[in-house]
């Protein structure tokens, strides 16, 4: 089977009566790494082998999507939780000075509101030994934590 396109997302159906109510749900598991493939091969959790080729210019993966539906089961993305460094800086000083070091080691880092499931402002980056080390030397408030991520990490490319 080769899946070419996602056909929603059921943390989006939460709202109303759930259209794949009794259907069984089997499972790709995937590290967050893997979200961001266009072309992949993998194994649901009952090892049944599919095929993921998205056109270009699609979204990533997403925790949660959709992949098939048949009459009597689904196949659903179910995202592995990311080792991260969850970071809640006291003032927009202490902000601004984590995010510009974080900048200079090219750390992808996530931006979460107070009213998020965080319930404070934060920033959130893939755990790093390095940083973990800078946080403590300067003091800046941080908890190591596993989370599924709505968007991955990405390297970030540069020049200078």
């Amino acid at each position: 089977m080769i899946i070419e396109k996602v056909l929603g997302n059921t943390h989006d159906l939460r709202s109303g009566p759930d259209p794949f109510a009794g259907l069984h749900r089997e499972k790709v598991v995937l590290p967050s790494a893997q979200l961001v493939k266009r072309v992949q091969r993998v194994t649901t959790d009952h090892g049944k082998e599919i095929g993921i080729r998205l056109p270009s210019g699609s979204g990533d993966l997403r925790d949660g999507d959709i992949l098939h539906v048949a009459d009597t089961n689904m196949i659903v993305v179910s995202v592995l939780p990311t080792d991260v460094l969850v970071i809640a800086p006291r003032s927009i000083h202490e902000m601004g000075v984590v995010a510009h070091s974080l900048g200079n080691r090219h750390l992808q880092a996530q931006f979460f509101e107070p009213s998020s499931e965080y319930g404070a402002a934060v920033m959130v980056c893939q755990y790093d030994h390095t940083v973990e080390d800078y946080l403590k030397l300067v003091g800046a408030p941080y908890d190591r934590q596993e989370r599924v991520m709505p968007v991955p990490f990405r390297h970030a490319e540069h020049s200078h």
